[in-house]
């Protein structure tokens, strides 16, 4: 069986979706297992030992209607026995169309539902306790007598380039014999993002509950400007103990670093589930609007925390949804401190 996987975008959803592969080969050992991505997501799926090979989606195929052709027929040529939709977009419907599969499987959605003869309605709350990202995602591959397990995305880093980051931090200054905490200290965007005069409380928390811990900030260099302000809030103690310009300079990098953390913590987002497929403990806040359901399943909570204002105070969703910074401002960092102490306590 020659089969086809379609997840673009997001860092996140890429390294989600990259259990299906996992599970197929575990099921179809024999099976010749495709992935198409976005260019820039492939970090994360770099060295995954169940895929089998990558059709990128560069920035100029997604500017040109030729050169998108061009890829449309290259994925013919394939001649796949099957094709599985994750993304759900028009390009992804035009590539599962265009490779002629006898299955394709999708989710249903009314004007793309011609193309597939395989959809699934989402969940809406998990049946098996994982998080809905990864419960859905398994569903779509029920089609191919896959049964449902709880398969955790995995990042594979070489040794090399984990060694690689053990020397960059020592050589920075970082005590490995003592915590360290990787920060996500900024959300995707600004509804994504506790904020900065809140986080700068929890993390004065950190240290306070462990004086020796050692903060890493994670920001990309055009947030660099926000995450100095969340440094300038914090106290004097909780600042000596940031390493405020000890960042990896690429994903891979990044990830390296990580490796070597005690744990990460703070705004949900793709380094949280970076950290996860790092086997690194986790402490997640999660937007007000969002579904914590979602990326957060109750069979995690042996090694990853995850805390949402609903956990404390009662509202919709929708209502989030249209003052987000409204309920973020209701999410005041005393209903997160006694959780985060109890984790930071429990990894000491």
């Amino acid at each position: 069986m020659k089969l086809l996987i379609i997840q673009q975008k997001m860092i996140g959803d890429v390294l989600t979706t990259s259990i299906l592969f996992e599970a197929l080969k575990a099921a179809h050992p024999n099976a010749e297992l495709h992935y198409v991505i976005n260019t820039h997501t492939f970090p994360v799926v770099e060295n995954n030992p169940y895929i089998d090979k990558f059709l990128f989606v560069t920035p100029e195929i997604e500017q040109s209607k030729i050169k998108f052709y061009t890829f449309l027929k290259s994925i013919r040529h394939e001649h796949y026995d099957a094709v599985v939709d994750v993304y759900g977009k028009l390009s992804s419907a035009l590539i599962s169309y265009f490779s002629k599969a006898k299955i394709k499987s999708a989710y249903h959605k009314s004007y793309t539902a011609f193309i597939y003869n395989k959809t699934i309605d989402r969940l809406t709350s998990p049946k098996h306790n994982s998080s809905l990202a990864i419960e859905n995602r398994m569903r779509l591959i029920e089609c191919l007598d896959v049964p449902f397990k709880s398969y955790n995305p995995k990042i594979y880093l070489t040794d090399q380039e984990v060694q690689d980051a053990k020397q960059y931090l020592f050589q920075s200054g970082i005590d490995l014999s003592k915590i360290l905490f990787m920060i996500s200290v900024l959300g995707s965007n600004s509804i994504k993002t506790y904020p900065f005069e809140y986080m700068a409380k929890l993390l004065d928390t950190i240290v306070e509950t462990n004086p020796e811990a050692q903060l890493l900030f994670n920001y990309i260099p055009k947030q660099k400007e926000d995450a100095k302000a969340i440094y300038d809030y914090c106290n004097s103690q909780t600042q000596q103990q940031i390493f405020f310009n000890v960042f990896g300079k690429s994903l891979r990098e990044f990830l390296a670093i990580t490796k070597h953390c005690t744990a990460l913590i703070g705004n949900e987002g793709g380094a949280n589930n970076m950290a996860k497929a790092l086997d690194i403990p986790t402490f997640t806040i999660f937007s007000p609007y969002l579904n914590k359901q979602n990326w957060f399943g109750e069979n995690e909570t042996n090694q990853h925390v995850a805390v949402h204002l609903l956990d404390t105070l009662n509202y919709t969703i929708e209502e989030a949804k249209a003052h987000p910074e409204m309920y973020y401002k209701k999410f005041k960092p005393e209903f997160i401190s006694p959780i985060l102490k109890t984790f930071v306590t429990n990894l000491s």
